[in-house]
């Protein structure tokens, strides 16, 4: 068959609030190809070898950074290697920050959809636009950004909130470094630290120790434009990490660099690029977050460079 193959994640909050975002999608592909509404694990896998028996070319997927993290993990294992279809991110979660990386335009899924669908039926004149991005395998996960500590506190504040949004996630940013500057009970609960300690395949170690965040990213950014993760691409194979041992007052300053994507102040954080890292948690479980999803492991984790990935550039 060939064609467009789109995955949506009918739970994700904004397709809660549009039940029909199967049909809009649906209607917007035609005959290119085929949408599937994904209600579990065991259906995404029915999903991906489906396609896979169909040949799809692109990967469509609805539902924003989380909902690709898991699609993604679900698709890689069903494949097993075998060659990827194009992954087309068309937004429609509450936080887009892989799209908003590669560069993929603003807009509503069946939008950006309807602009896949003529680069698509364009393609013998034009490829389509894409870039390759390799994920990072998290455990049994893969996502394109992994980070503990204060990024699990800062999403875990943040989904507080009913309605999570680019603005909400900003209005959340605000009150933590409001209430590091006096001492509140919010940055209380955003900066538990994560303490460990963190191995390389090269022998060395960073010391076992309290951290802000032990974060690592195969996309310059996290979110909110924020760029820790600038040097992402600068070896083949690799994935940057940082791991912040500033306190959360001595981190704020540590934002406008991030923000220029500068590296950190070398007494603030550490940073390395590595195909491999194994975080030893002084705790018997490590909380953390693959692509806005939040998980928890066991005493050791290990983060793997993964497969490289095409991804379609919506423009």
């Amino acid at each position: 068959m060939h064609g467009i193959g789109i995955v949506l994640n009918p739970k994700s909050r904004r397709n809660l609030r549009n039940p029909r975002a199967a049909y809009r999608l649906a209607r917007q592909l035609g005959d290119n190809g085929v949408v599937r509404e994904a209600r579990s694990i065991e259906e995404l896998h029915r999903i991906a070898e489906d396609f896979k028996n169909l040949k799809i070319e692109v990967l469509g997927i609805s539902g924003g950074d989380g909902t690709s993290s898991v699609t993604l993990t679900g698709f890689l294992k069903v494949y097993q290697g075998m060659a990827m279809p194009q992954i087309a991110l068309l937004r429609g979660g509450t936080m887009n920050t892989v799209a908003n990386s590669i560069g993929t335009s603003q807009g509503r899924p069946e939008g950006l959809l309807a602009r896949l669908v003529r680069s698509y039926n364009e393609r013998s004149l034009k490829p389509l636009d894409n870039v390759e991005r390799h994920v990072m395998k998290v455990g049994n996960h893969y996502g394109f950004l992994f980070g503990s500590g204060v990024t699990v506190g800062f999403l875990r504040e943040y989904y507080r909130d009913p309605e999570p949004s680019p603005i909400v996630a900003v209005q959340t940013l605000a009150r933590g470094i409001g209430s590091a500057l006096i001492g509140g009970e919010t940055i209380h609960r955003m900066t538990a630290p994560w303490t460990g300690s963190v191995a390389f395949p090269d022998g060395t170690e960073w010391p076992m120790r309290d951290y802000l965040t032990v974060a690592a990213g195969t996309i310059d950014q996290v979110g909110l434009n924020f760029r820790p993760f600038y040097r992402y691409d600068r070896r083949p194979n690799a994935f940057q990490i940082v791991g912040v041992h500033a306190t959360a007052v001595q981190f704020i300053p540590e934002l406008g660099r991030i923000l220029r994507a500068q590296p950190m102040r070398t007494d603030r954080a550490f940073d390395m690029l590595t195909d491999r890292a194994t975080l030893i948690s002084k705790e018997a479980r490590t909380h953390y977050f693959i692509d806005g999803d939040l998980h928890e492991s066991g005493k050791e984790l290990e983060i793997g460079i993964g497969p490289r990935v095409k991804i379609v550039v919506i423009r």
